[in-house]
Parts: C-alpha cells; sequence; structure tokens
C-alpha cells in the first residue's frame, strides 16, 4: 500500500516522456549548425588548456608568476577571436551555467556544451602530457588551494575571482548596450589574466572548472576539486549574471513587467493622496532601473528559422 501512490504518479509521469515530449526538450540540438558549435566549444579548449597549461610546466627554478598569467589571458582572447561566431566560445561551464540561469541558453543546449568543454580539457591536457618530459611534467597545472589557507578561504576566492570574470563577459557581450568600445576578447582576456595576477598563489586561480578538471583528471589529484574548482566558480559565475542581468541591466520586457507590477500595486483607491504615491513610486523605480543599450551578440541560432520568439531568449554570449 505505501508504494501505491509512487506507482501511480510514475504512470501519470509517462505520458510525458513520449519521443515527442523529449524532441521538443531538446529543440534547436537537432541542427548542424548547434554541432558546429559544440565542436567549436571541444577544440577551443583543448587549444586553451593546451597553451596555458603549458605555461605552468617548470623548466627553472623560479615561477614566472606574470608569464602563466599573460599566458592564460592571450590564449584565452586567441580562442575568442577564433571561435566566437562559431559557438560564442564559452569554454567554461562557469559561463555557460551562468547563462543557463539568466535564460541566454537553453538547460538542453548547456549540457552538450559543459560535455564538451569537459572533454577538451582532458584531451588538452593528456597530449601535453604527452609532450612534455616525465621529470618537468610536475602537476601539469593542476589548481591546489595554497597550504596556508582552508578550503573555505579558497573557496571564497574562486567564487570572487569567477564574478569578476563572468560580469565582465555579461556586460561585455550585452545586447542592450551602444557604448562598448575595442575588443570583446581582450577585455574578457584581460579579466582572465588579472584573476591569474592576483590568485595563482592563493587557489592556482581556476576561473574555469574545466580547467581544473583536464589535468585534474590525467595526473590523478582531486584535493578539493569539486568544493572549490567546481563550487566555488559555478557560484561567481551565476551571482554575477544575476545581478547583471536582474538588478543593474534589467531586459526592457523585465523591465516593463515591473512597471505594471507596481502600478497595480499602487493603485489608487480613494483620494489625490494615493494617486500622487503612486506616480512618484512608479518614478522612483524608474530611478532604479538602469537603462539599457546594445552590442554585439553570436546566435548560434541565426541561420535556424524562427516561428515565433523564444520565451528563453536562448542565444550566446560574445564569450
Amino acid at each position: 500500500q505505501s508504494t501505491a501512490p509512487n506507482s501511480k504518479g510514475f504512470r501519470n509521469c509517462l505520458p510525458l516522456c513520449t519521443k515527442e515530449s523529449i524532441m521538443v526538450a531538446f529543440r534547436g540540438i537537432w541542427t548542424q549548425t548547434f554541432w558546429k558549435a559544440v565542436s567549436g566549444e571541444f577544440l577551443a579548449m583543448l587549444i586553451f588548456a593546451f597553451l596555458s597549461l603549458g605555461s605552468t610546466i617548470s623548466w627553472s627554478e623560479n615561477q614566472q608568476l606574470v608569464l602563466m598569467s599573460l599566458c592564460f589571458g592571450l590564449s584565452l582572447a586567441t580562442m575568442i577571436q577564433c571561435f566566437g561566431h562559431i559557438s560564442g566560445t564559452h569554454i567554461n561551464p562557469a559561463v555557460t551555467i551562468s547563462l543557463v540561469c539568466i535564460k541566454k541558453l537553453s538547460l538542453a543546449k548547456a549540457i552538450f556544451y559543459v560535455a564538451a568543454q569537459c572533454l577538451g580539457a582532458v584531451v588538452g591536457a593528456g597530449l601535453l602530457y604527452l609532450v612534455t618530459p616525465a621529470d618537468r611534467v610536475g602537476n601539469l597545472g593542476a589548481t591546489l588551494v595554497n597550504s596556508s589557507l582552508s578550503a573555505g578561504q579558497g573557496l571564497l576566492i574562486e567564487i570572487i575571482i569567477t564574478f569578476q570574470l563572468v560580469f565582465n563577459v555579461v556586460a561585455s557581450s550585452d545586447t542592450k548596450r551602444n557604448d562598448v568600445k575595442g575588443s570583446i576578447a581582450l577585455a574578457v582576456g584581460y579579466s582572465v589574466t588579472i584573476g591569474h595576477l592576483f590568485a595563482i598563489n592563493y587557489t592556482g586561480a581556476s576561473m574555469n572548472p574545466a580547467r581544473s578538471f583536464g589535468p585534474a583528471v590525467i595526473m590523478g589529484i582531486w584535493d578539493n576539486h569539486w568544493w572549490v574548482y567546481w563550487v566555488g566558480p559555478l557560484m561567481g559565475g551565476i551571482s554575477a549574471a544575476a545581478l547583471y542581468e536582474y538588478l543593474y541591466c534589467p531586459d526592457p520586457e523585465l523591465k516593463c513587467l515591473l512597471k505594471e507590477v507596481l502600478a497595480k500595486a499602487t493603485k489608487p483607491s480613494g483620494g489625490k493622496h494615493r494617486e500622487v504615491e503612486a506616480i512618484r513610486s512608479q518614478e522612483e523605480a524608474d530611478d532604479l532601473i538602469t537603462k539599457p543599450g546594445t552590442a554585439h551578440v553570436i546566435d548560434i541560432e541565426k541561420g535556424e528559422e524562427k516561428k515565433e520568439k523564444d520565451s528563453s531568449g536562448e542565444m550566446m554570449s560574445s564569450v
């Protein structure tokens, strides 16, 4: 008798698991354009991991912090310039999942993106391991929390440096802005460089779960891996994207919806005093909401016929 309700609920869910419902859930991934984007993420991450992790290989006694920081930042900027029009060049699960949380990318597509990123990082790290002398491999650039820090402190560092990176990504690729000047690729590359200059001695400056995942798989180094190098960047990235999208620069449709809600909440029920308060509240709401502009964004679905406006606003950022 105790299992009867569960069995009934399971039977009720079966109609939802039809082939048609699954096809709808994964709408947009059954296209050549999308699979080109996924393969682009894999290749971009492979090259990025190979080049950037290569800068961590110790060929001398002195650790060259600036060299590593510049290599990570400039290699990322190069990949963005090469693959931005193909996949958007997220090459970072923290960026991809952050875009899902602000409804810029569907969950179904994000699953394939994250899988491609992690696989690319593993292959890139593996290739680096093969071409590096055994006595120089070290930990192959695996990220580790400084022995003087606790895991909690390392987590906080990763949250902060990933926050600044994802905030940069979302702000630079915002279609509502018209004041973006210069190269978005370099802007994001500089953000990665700054994060490394600050945090290499703290946590290895991951900011990218896939970047940490690659060498961890090859070298078998899993110290604080999931807690610091997955939870930390994801928390920082999601927080940055949500604050930018919903507080600092909300979508015009969201702004109109908020105005309607405020208007209904302050609708006068009697007397001029209540009406004046409603107008004042409306003006204050306008002051609190930043007026957005326009900028460039990569959309991997631009070649597909769109019969209706996608309510989730799926799009690829410039990074």
